[in-house]
């Protein structure tokens, strides 16, 4: 884990919610999302933990890159419920966006689709060099 700011934070979405190119000006919001009043995302460090956690039976997620520097106005560093606020990314702390619930095509930078072939780490393997802090 760094201190430094992401150069990407990513948002999975599951493949009951497929994502279709080209991108809306905002997509639908999660049920998660909905309830939390924010956009939970995750950092490179978190995606693996996120996908076993969240996504461990899904066949397939779309993965979502949005640059940091676009949304950094809008996002807080807290804890998966949103309730503990820190200035920098630590062991824990979640990117969550609060821009009203849009993610659409003024966010995000392209979308990769990952498979879920007996386990996750292929997909993570394979993805190394798309998947940046």
């Amino acid at each position: 884990m760094t201190d430094s700011e992401p150069l990407f934070v990513y948002k999975l979405i599951p493949s009951t919610a497929p994502v279709r190119e080209p991108l809306p000006e905002r997509l639908p919001v999660s049920e998660i999302d909905e309830k939390s009043g924010f956009v939970h995302l995750s950092t490179a460090f978190q995606v693996p933990n996120t996908l076993q956690f969240f996504f461990k039976d899904d066949p397939l997620v779309y993965l979502l890159r949005i640059p940091y520097s676009k949304i950094a106005v809008d996002v807080k560093w807290e804890n998966p419920e949103g309730t503990v606020c820190g200035p920098r990314p630590k062991e824990g702390l979640f990117p969550h966006l609060y821009n009203g619930l849009k993610l659409g095509k003024d966010e995000v930078e392209s979308v990769a689709i990952w498979k879920n072939d007996e386990g996750w780490e292929k997909a993570l393997a394979q993805a190394k060099p798309w998947l940046l802090y």
